[in-house]
């Protein structure tokens, strides 16, 4: 695997670089900066999303076919590498990089008219309708229903850790439609309108105080039977489906790296307890370079899966691998930029990281979203399936146990 751009990628990359530099305004980037979340505030990201849309940039994993730019995995991976450098807003990926490539697999072709557009545009926003009470990591045991009634599905029951539910107009759900054989032969996957009458969201907490995710409640909903996707009961092989765009779909190595970054510039500008800089002292240093190394062996790792994803395969278990690695290493590069900041992660500031707020900041102004950043990044190792999961299904796939 050759690690070198070629001159047609060094063009590429630098046409990246000098529209980002020239599209991200100013608010924009204090948006990124801000971000301590999974994905930046909604309005900034949305409108990210819709100047990337301009230009033909907002799905960039998507082919030509369906409205994608049609990029090679190389320049799929400069870009992401550029808007991490530049600290653009960080974009729901549920349409683009998700329900979007599920489309483009399973759904009829008047699904595909109808929603890849709006996908493209920012029109539908889209929600995931999988985790419920009792039913996170183990998605066979869902008990959300949808039964038939003429020409609709009635659905009844809940969804829970619902990202951004309360900004979508669309969610993309798994509801259980026959409750005999095994759990994992009655799930279908559907298609919902969020304005459709019995629809409730209600909004969960965070322990960063942040509103990122729901639990939304279906009350006799009606969804048109048209609006599934694939047939009836097929909603797991679907679902797997998915989970390799969720875990796999992004790259993981270009935000890891400007972690470190930031940790890196922390590091430089704290004291340590001899009173020089956290940067020179030689524990700490060791414990960034650690998690540095961990860092390039993820990037070379995921280079490896782009190259073969590239010659025309699918992520298979290395999403699996990836999404664990990734997950990991970001949760203790998240500790030790906290570690590094000491007391001034301590203060709750919400004022502070809205974009555009007056709200000066107790300490340093890279200090506001340390802690948050730090706390939202625990579910990391859960969401998109747990560890243990992960690690269940390379036992099964790479080592045949």
């Amino acid at each position: 695997m050759d690690q070198a751009l070629t001159p047609q990628d060094q063009a590429f990359r630098d046409e990246v670089r000098t529209f980002i530099d020239g599209a991200l305004t100013d608010d924009l980037r204090e948006a990124g900066r801000l971000t301590a979340g999974a994905f930046s505030e909604f309005n900034a990201g949305h409108r990210w999303h819709q100047i990337l849309h301009g230009r033909g940039w907002s799905a960039p994993s998507w082919p030509a076919e369906h409205g994608g730019p049609g990029w090679s995995e190389t320049e799929r991976y400069i870009f992401d590498s550029e808007c991490a450098r530049a600290g653009a807003p960080l974009l729901l990926p549920m349409g683009t990089r998700m329900v979007g490539p599920v489309l483009m697999r399973f759904g009829t072709d008047e699904q595909k008219a109808h929603y890849l557009p709006r996908i493209l545009s920012a029109e539908h926003v889209w929600c995931q309708g999988y985790s419920e009470p009792g039913s996170g990591s183990d998605l066979a045991s869902l008990q959300c229903r949808a039964v038939r009634d003429g020409n609709d599905y009635v659905v009844n029951g809940t969804k829970l850790w619902t990202t951004y539910a309360q900004h979508a107009n669309r969610m993309f759900c798994l509801v259980r439609t026959s409750t005999e054989g095994k759990p994992q032969e009655g799930i279908s996957f559907i298609l919902i309108d969020m304005a459709t009458p019995g629809i409730t969201v209600e909004p969960v907490i965070t322990l960063a105080g942040d509103h990122e995710v729901n639990q939304v409640f279906f009350d006799d909903v009606r969804v048109p039977i048209a609006n599934r996707v694939g047939e009836e009961n097929q909603g797991w092989t679907i679902a797997k489906y998915l989970l390799e765009f969720e875990r796999g779909g992004d790259t993981y190595s270009p935000g890891l790296h400007a972690a470190i970054a930031l940790l890196r510039r922390v590091a430089k500008a704290e004291l340590a307890g001899d009173g020089g800089r956290l940067a020179d002292d030689a524990g700490f240093a060791l414990r960034i370079a650690e998690a540095e190394a961990d860092a390039i062996a993820l990037e070379f790792t995921e280079k490896r899966a782009m190259s073969e994803m590239a010659q025309g395969g699918q992520p298979g278990a290395a999403s699996s691998l990836l999404k664990l690695r990734w997950s990991e290493v970001l949760q203790r590069v998240a500790e030790l930029t906290v570690e590094a900041i000491g007391y001034y992660a301590a203060p709750v500031q919400r004022e502070a990281r809205v974009a555009g707020s007056n709200a000066e900041p107790i300490g340093p102004d890279y200090g506001v979203t340390l802690m948050p950043t730090h706390l939202n990044h625990r579910a990391a190792t859960i969401y998109a399936g747990s560890s243990e999961i992960q690690r269940s299904i390379i036992a099964k796939l790479v080592l045949g146990l």
